[in-house]
């Protein structure tokens, strides 16, 4: 068995590098529900996340305001893609069932990841994930020139981070830590293209 260790720390900043992430948030049953996303930025203590209206995410994050934001590496893109056309959402909206997506309730087996209990939030980390953050909603607005997302402000209160990837107690080492890029629908390491997603277009 391979036992991976995980460190909480406080960095300054948090500029992870990319718009992939798997935020993680409870379901009404007390289950995890797992969502691909690829919106958000950081800045201080704080993560804006851009979601979509219609989801599981979204609806989750309206009645229990916790919610963890884990960032794979380039190597889970595949778990990654056997997720995204997914929906936690019994009653999947039309325009998402045109576009192929299905409902499914246990991503986390769907996905082949591993659930790991929080430090103080009720939704769990992923263990696969090198850096998860756990975070509170701290503000949900849907702006009127677009009442197609969401705007979610939240506020960390832990950051794990593999200890493999630390560097000086309570930095990120970026030639250890590499994230997955979601491109236009395409997914990137620091390097060449892995894949695409379902989706794509191109």
């Amino acid at each position: 068995m391979n036992i991976v260790n995980f460190k909480e720390i406080k960095p300054k900043i948090m500029y992870y590098g990319t718009p992939t992430l798997l935020i993680t948030t409870l379901n009404e049953d007390g289950s995890t529900n797992i969502s691909p996303m690829s919106s958000s930025w950081a800045l201080g203590d704080c993560i804006v996340l851009g979601i979509g209206l219609g989801g599981k995410a979204i609806e989750n994050l309206k009645r229990h305001k916790e919610c963890v934001i884990n960032l794979p590496s380039p190597n889970l893109w595949r778990n990654v893609e056997k997720i995204s056309s997914f929906s936690g959402m019994r009653d999947i909206p039309d325009y998402k069932k045109e576009i192929g997506f299905t409902y499914k309730k246990d991503k986390y087996q769907a996905a082949e990841l591993t659930p790991l209990k929080s430090k103080t939030v009720l939704p769990t980390r992923i263990k696969e994930c090198p850096i998860q953050i756990e975070a509170v909603v701290k503000d949900i607005r849907i702006p009127e020139y677009n009442p197609q997302f969401a705007i979610v402000e939240t506020q960390v209160l832990h950051f794990h981070a593999e200890e493999n990837i630390v560097q000086h107690e309570n930095y990120i080492n970026p030639v250890e830590w590499s994230p997955l890029i979601y491109n236009f629908r395409h997914y990137f390491g620091l390097g060449k293209e892995l894949g695409k997603t379902f989706r794509s277009e191109t």
